[in-house]
């Protein structure tokens, strides 16, 4: 399986995992100029950035771990792109989902709109 394929795998786990848990998927892979979003899904009446990180083993962090600064400050500017598009004023946060030696954990209000962690 190459890196793409394990990466899009994550992603389809992840949101199968969040559908079950209620949070329907509002869209997918969301692309703007300065960034990507994997997954935008509906939390009550919460929209919800989140980021799928897979890895192999907690080597070097882990999954959640990699999301490092400059990733979150991209999601960051990604999702002020995407609540500007729609209109949406509602309340918003970003979520992590890491999948681990085949193990998924979801991580809510994994870091706030200022990039920093929770």
């Amino acid at each position: 399986m190459t890196r793409l394929e394990a990466g899009e795998n994550a992603e389809r786990l992840a949101e199968a995992f969040l559908q079950a848990k209620g949070m329907p998927v509002v869209e997918r892979n969301f692309r703007g100029k300065v960034g990507e979003i994997d997954l935008v899904v509906k939390d009550g009446d919460e929209i919800v950035f989140v980021e799928v990180r897979a890895r192999a083993t907690k080597r070097f962090g882990g999954a959640a771990a990699s999301v490092g600064g400059a990733k979150r400050r991209k999601i960051i500017r990604a999702a002020a792109l995407w609540l500007q598009a729609r209109g949406w004023e509602g309340a918003c946060r970003f979520d992590v989902v890491a999948l681990e030696g085949g193990r998924l954990e979801h991580f809510p209000a994994a870091f706030d709109a200022s990039g920093n962690p929770a």
